[in-house]
């Protein structure tokens, strides 16, 4: 991207300075309950500042840095609703439509609406969370597995239905599975190409790619760590694998400059329509700190900052991205390890640190307990 930052909206008042002494605490107690590294990346109206703290390859003890890719899970979501709501803007996508209209026979009930898709509230299980109700001995079985999206939407259809369609927010990772066929359908192209022609490319995003079904993380990478379930087990090293089982859900790579560009982009409207934005950010309930739009979240912070854009968990990977509202502001952030409820709790204050500054309420305290639910296994409770 280049150009100057966008102007702050009419009347939004001043974010906090942010607390850089607090980033690097918080990425200091991620390591501390178990992440090999955390880095954050944190660009303020064109000012950068980048901490890394740990290692990116437990073998070598390479140090982490900003300039490695890693994987994003469903921080993919983002860019698949993007996508989506671009075809919107050109006429050829209704979010009120049926899928069947696109996807004639795909799903079990026709009422089911492409907004519902977009928002969690189709009623559709994830399948997930029969495939990974075992961690390690789940990830193994399909680490190189390759899956048509129909076979996945299948594996949802082989469970009940969650809530009526447009029922409350029920994460589901079979309804950005979804997504990825209507973007397949209506542009005849596979989404990696997508992605590419109206996101990556345009806002030069150097590092992020879509390589499935391929299995290695192209250029200068951190491995990632997955947490056993049992305690004390071995960290295992999940770095390559084709993530088949998640792809427009959440199979894209990426690093923490290209985030920050993309998050900056999309909330001050560099990639859709205002119209469009807009019902991106059409809000349903989704817990007691946030909400959930059209493949984006709302996160309400302790200083009475809300903050926009998604998590994300891949074996290996936790990732968050988060804008503020008129995108001046942004901020990226990784663990190389998942599974950890410990670690995602001690990585959401990244946010408090990055937004509300000195001003973040308790901070060890200042994010309630919450168990990641964003791309693995979500209905599986672990602690």
């Amino acid at each position: 991207m280049s150009g100057a930052p966008p102007l702050p909206a009419a009347g939004a008042p001043a974010l906090p300075k942010p607390d850089l002494t607090g980033l690097r605490a918080v990425l200091r107690t991620a390591v501390s309950q178990g992440t090999p590294g955390a880095m954050a990346r944190l660009d303020d109206s064109g000012t950068m500042h980048t901490v890394a703290v740990g290692v990116a390859d437990r073998r070598t003890q390479r140090a982490l840095s900003n300039a490695d890719r890693f994987r994003i899970g469903s921080v993919t979501k983002t860019f698949s609703a993007v996508v989506l709501l671009q075809l919107v803007d050109e006429g050829r996508l209704s979010l009120d439509a049926p899928v069947d209209r696109y996807l004639p026979g795909l799903l079990p009930d026709s009422r089911i609406t492409v907004r519902q898709v977009l928002s969690h509230r189709s009623g559709l299980y994830d399948y997930t969370n029969a495939m990974f109700a075992d961690t390690v001995s789940g990830f193994e079985a399909v680490r190189t597995k390759v899956f048509t999206y129909r076979q996945l939407v299948n594996r949802s259809l082989s469970h009940p239905r969650t809530t009526a369609p447009g029922g409350p927010y029920s994460y589901s990772n079979t309804n950005f599975v979804v997504a990825g066929l209507l973007i397949e359908k209506l542009t005849g192209h596979p989404v990696g190409a997508e992605y590419r022609t109206r996101i990556i490319e345009p806002l030069k995003l150097r590092d992020t790619s879509y390589v499935h079904p391929g299995t290695r993380i192209p250029g200068r990478r951190t491995l990632g760590y997955l947490t056993p379930d049992t305690p004390g087990a071995a960290l295992v090293d999940a770095t390559a694998q084709t993530v088949s089982w998640a792809q427009s859900a959440g199979a894209l790579i990426s690093s923490t400059r290209d985030l920050d560009a993309f998050l900056s982009a999309l909330l001050s409207g560099k990639l859709t329509s205002a119209a469009s934005l807009k019902q991106m950010r059409r809000w349903v309930p989704a817990g007691a700190t946030q909400a959930y739009g059209l493949g984006l979240r709302r996160r309400d912070l302790s200083c009475g900052v809300s903050v926009y854009g998604h998590t994300g968990a891949v074996q290996g990977y936790y990732t968050y991205a988060f804008t503020s509202k008129d995108g001046r502001r942004s901020l990226a952030a990784l663990a190389n390890a998942s599974n950890s409820t410990g670690v995602h709790n001690a990585m959401l204050r990244t946010l408090e640190s990055a937004f509300c500054g000195t001003r973040a309420r308790a901070r060890a305290g200042a994010t309630p307990y919450e168990r990641p639910e964003d791309v693995v296994a979500p209905g599986v409770a672990r602690d």
